[in-house]
């Protein structure tokens, strides 16, 4: 995972002309601050704004990040070597997830592959074994149906009464198909971890995989300010069960990853770039497994715009912003310990996700509860500012 913790793959391909901001901790505060990247080293941002969604608030976030003189906390080089998880100096600074006080939220079933996978699931049962019969069945009624429906359309009413008569809806084809977007909670504020962190995977859970995501940072008023990358861990089986059963698959310890920074969107980076832009993941794991996949926000179903109306708006308001993850077409079917059960993780597997404006997180996965239980929260950040 060290490897993947240096400028050259962490930060995007033209990262001397991005705008980075993120955060990070400071042994010597003993807590988190805002920081930008500036050439080849990371400076406080800490005058400007105390936290990230302050630094986001203000009427020029872009401006402000990058005016005037500031501390200097360390090279990206030595910043990025310290926050892999194992081998940390705790006497010096390390990255951090990019967002504090934001609620973090996240878009369910905005692909169709992903979508099929979750109705997969739905019919499985949360049962591995059962999946790989039921995909084909599925989509031998399906097909390629759902590829050209817009979500809420005229079209996609049809479509849902043909469905219907045909006995396969599903509450996640409510979702893709219908006018009405799927969005839940990924985690409270603040307990986000950073690239080089662990993520967490619960250990009663047999049928898991990672989903790799282009995150917005949304201001109070819900404008889009910029984006990072995210891996929403997600348990297939706890929410194949029930659906209502979707906070204890999406929310763990450790379970969101969002990183190694945001960008903001400047005159070199902006919406189309996200709505171009496409995701590699790759898993590597100890048992000598290796996967890569690909995911296009091209083919996303509704578009990112959208997707923030369906957050934020007259009928729901978030006064310290949002970070909005945008949903994943990636749904892993390769067989990984036995045939026909698919993909699920093992502890030790090293994922990452990357695109080039963007760069790379990375992160290694261990049960919930062998990772560092999440402490600092908005009480210890209203404490640890005060102090300060």
């Amino acid at each position: 995972m060290r490897d993947q913790l240096t400028p050259s793959e962490a930060l995007p391909a033209d990262a001397e002309r991005a705008t980075l901001i993120g955060r990070a901790w400071l042994p010597d505060a003993a807590g988190p601050s805002p920081v930008v990247v500036r050439g080849d080293a990371v400076y406080d941002l800490s005058r400007v704004a105390a936290t990230c969604s302050g630094l986001l608030a203000l009427d020029d976030p872009l401006a402000a990040a990058r005016a005037g003189d500031l501390p200097r906390i360390a090279s990206v080089a030595d910043l990025l070597e310290n926050s892999a998880h194992d081998r940390r100096d705790p006497h010096a600074p390390w990255l951090i997830a990019p967002c504090d006080l934001q609620a973090v939220k996240a878009s369910g079933v905005t692909f169709v592959a992903s979508l099929l996978e979750r109705v997969i699931e739905e019919q499985a049962r949360g049962d591995a074994a059962r999946a790989e019969g039921l995909r084909r069945s599925i989509l031998s009624v399906i097909g390629n149906s759902l590829h050209d429906v817009r979500p809420g359309s005229p079209d996609a009413a049809r479509l849902k009464d043909v469905l219907i008569s045909q006995g396969i809806w599903s509450q996640y084809l409510e979702v893709g198909i219908g006018p009405d977007a799927e969005i839940f909670t990924k985690c409270p504020p603040l307990a986000s971890v950073g690239t080089g962190a662990e993520v967490g995977i619960h250990p009663r859970s047999e049928w898991n995989n990672p989903e790799p995501e282009v995150v917005l940072a949304v201001t109070p008023a819900g404008r889009v300010a910029g984006a990072s990358l995210g891996n929403d861990v997600n348990l297939r089986d706890f929410e194949g069960r029930s659906a209502l059963l979707l906070g204890k698959a999406k929310d763990n310890n450790a379970s969101c990853a969002i990183g190694p920074f945001i960008r903001l969107f400047d005159e070199t980076f902006s919406l189309e770039d996200v709505r171009q832009c496409d995701l590699a993941l790759n898993i590597s794991g100890p048992d000598g497994f290796e996967f890569t996949g690909r995911s296009s926000m091209a083919e996303i179903s509704r578009d990112p715009v959208e997707i923030v109306g369906h957050t934020i708006g007259p009928h729901h308001q978030y006064p310290d912003g949002l970070m909005l993850f945008l949903g994943t077409m990636f749904a892993p079917t390769v067989d990984r310990f036995a045939p026909g059960k698919g993909f699920t993780h093992l502890v030790g597997d090293v994922v990452s996700v990357s695109t080039p404006k963007l760069g790379t997180l990375v992160n290694r996965v261990n049960h919930t509860d062998k990772i560092a239980p999440w402490t600092f929260g908005v009480r210890a950040l209203m404490d640890n500012l005060r102090n300060r």
